[in-house]
């Protein structure tokens, strides 16, 4: 429709009915389109992907960890999204104690990762998906949508229910958790990232621009969390300095706090 959500047409004990009404006149010529008449108002779903997912009440992990991801706003935004939620029996077939990890604050980068990698942008219906056999993700890459066994299925999950509309998106129920080809990142690479967020952010601190410089040691670090071939103690206190920072408000302190983050990292990445 107009609106960007879809009315399902379907026929009923021989009658054509359009979401909930009925069709009691076809095909009326007017000299700029068609008329078809229909019993009932058809009413556009007015709750979000969130307010969706939790009225469904078998979204619970999915919503939890989309809390502790700070993605809520973009669930409840304008949009508009589509989403591969994953069900609670999907986040439970994870090994044991996966889920209580990543939902742990140090943890937020990966876990933020992982759900935006179930999201892609604008509404997409499960035709249009199955067409277009791959989608990019928001969180970069990209997952692969096919038929198998007569099942549809995005990377290795399946799709158990389709095209459920939100005010802001669609919903495609899925019963796996899809985890991203974890991105790797060499030492000398690292370093050279560090080298090159200094070389930017040094020049904006000593102008007073202490803000933007704040951004590019942020961005560089949260960059870094990211690789996979990170040391699980390295990204722990790379983690750490980004709360701290995002928790001060003084911009000078952001910029300190980052930068020292920074050099440890350049000092003890590959270690």
């Amino acid at each position: 429709t107009l609106n960007g959500q879809r009315a399902d047409i379907a026929v009923k004990d021989g009658k054509v009915q359009v979401d909930n009404a009925t069709v009691v006149a076809t095909d009326i010529l007017c000299s700029n389109g068609v008329i078809h008449v229909i019993d009932s108002v058809i009413l556009p779903a007015s709750d979000d992907i969130a307010a969706t997912a939790t009225k469904a009440g078998s979204f619970g992990t999915l919503l939890a960890a989309a809390k502790a991801a700070g993605l809520v706003d973009a669930l409840t935004g304008t949009g508009p999204l589509t989403v591969f939620a994953p069900t609670d029996e999907a986040f439970a077939k994870l090994p044991k104690g996966t889920v209580a990890s990543l939902l742990k604050p140090e943890n937020k980068n990966q876990l933020a990762a992982i759900l935006k990698y179930h999201v892609v942008p604008g509404r997409v219906f499960s035709e249009d998906a199955l067409a277009a056999k791959q989608a990019k993700t928001l969180q970069g890459g990209k997952v692969q949508i096919s038929v198998s066994g007569g099942k549809a299925k995005v990377q290795n999950a399946n799709l158990v229910a389709t095209d459920i509309d939100a005010a802001n998106g669609v919903i495609h129920v899925i019963d796996a958790v899809m985890l991203p080809p974890q991105k790797k990142v060499g030492a000398a690479e690292a370093r050279r990232m560090i080298e090159r967020a200094v070389a930017k952010g040094a020049p904006l601190y000593n102008s007073g621009h202490h803000g933007a410089c704040a951004s590019v040691y942020m961005e560089t670090l949260s960059e870094l969390m990211e690789f996979g071939d990170m040391s699980p103690t390295l990204t722990r206190q790379m983690s750490h300095v980004v709360n701290k920072a995002k928790h001060t408000d003084c911009p000078t302190k952001q910029a300190w706090t980052l930068r020292a983050g920074l050099d440890h990292a350049y000092a003890n990445v590959g270690h």
